[in-house]
């Protein structure tokens, strides 16, 4: 079953037009959510970026999104394709109408669907450094959906090199996120990740985990790194909606763990 403008439907009775703005100029953006244990992980988070999503995109969105009518309906969605316990939501949202570059309208178009999951692995990464592309910072970096082209290219590479992640650059060389993550590492007690304007996604966990940190007396800086500094790092982990893993390799060099801290963070946001 999918959630498509409110009402559910079977997979196989969507029909969308060939004017599709999605299609056709990849007009919106989406957002990913996990549910566990019938509730959907960080969605205050997920809802206030899709907020400042539909801002920079000028959309108007649906009122169902502030009411809470659409979260029921997610858990509702959730439970019909017996996904409750965990699963992988993927909400898609985008400009209604045809249109050329100039849009008819400004009203959104949105669709949701999901599948049953398994949690993460809490196994560590070996990653490697991406050469095929940088990313770059525009005021639509910071959400998911304008960019996405930029990783499936790095997934790609990471599937032809046989990496488990792909370390992504900006045009400056230096240290931004991963394909699907958010990269942090600790120096000296000091938690550090990429600057937002490094071009990376701001990530819902990535919030949660620099909220965690300073709550818990830890500093948290965000910087423009080279690999160089990042190899030298006490420890490198990964972070996104779906958990947190070490980084134990970067283009076969190892690095250090520090397993205790990311099973902290684990404990902390995930359990």
């Amino acid at each position: 079953m999918l959630l498509y403008n409110g009402e559910f439907i079977p997979e196989a009775e969507l029909r969308l037009p060939v004017t599709n703005r999605a299609l056709q100029f990849n007009d919106g953006f989406f957002e990913t959510v996990i549910v566990a244990d019938g509730r959907l992980r960080f969605w205050n988070e997920h809802v206030s970026r899709m907020h400042a999503a539909a801002k920079t995109l000028k959309l108007e969105l649906p009122q169902t999104i502030v009411s809470g009518e659409l979260e029921d309906k997610l858990l509702q969605l959730a439970s019909q394709n017996s996904a409750a316990n965990y699963g992988r939501l993927k909400l898609k949202l985008w400009r209604s109408g045809a249109g050329l570059y100039i849009p008819e309208t400004n009203a959104v178009e949105l669709l949701a669907t999901i599948l049953p999951a398994s949690p993460s692995t809490t196994s560590s990464l070996h990653i490697g450094i991406c050469e095929t592309i940088t990313t770059n910072y525009s005021p639509f970096s910071f959400f998911k959906g304008p960019n996405a082209l930029l990783y499936v290219m790095a997934g790609i590479e990471k599937k032809e090199k046989g990496f488990d992640d792909m370390l992504l650059l900006n045009r400056q060389g230096q240290v931004s996120e991963l394909t699907s993550s958010n990269v942090f590492w600790m120096k000296n007690g000091v938690l550090f990740t990429p600057a937002t304007d490094t071009g990376c996604v701001k990530g819902i966990a990535r919030q949660h985990i620099l909220r965690w940190a300073k709550q818990a007396g830890i500093k948290t800086k965000e910087v423009y790194f080279d690999v160089a500094s990042l190899m030298k790092a006490d420890a490198i982990f990964a972070g996104n909606v779906t958990g947190i893993r070490s980084i134990s390799s970067i283009n076969g060099t190892p690095v250090t763990i520090d397993d205790t801290f990311v099973e902290q963070l684990r404990k902390e946001l995930f359990a």
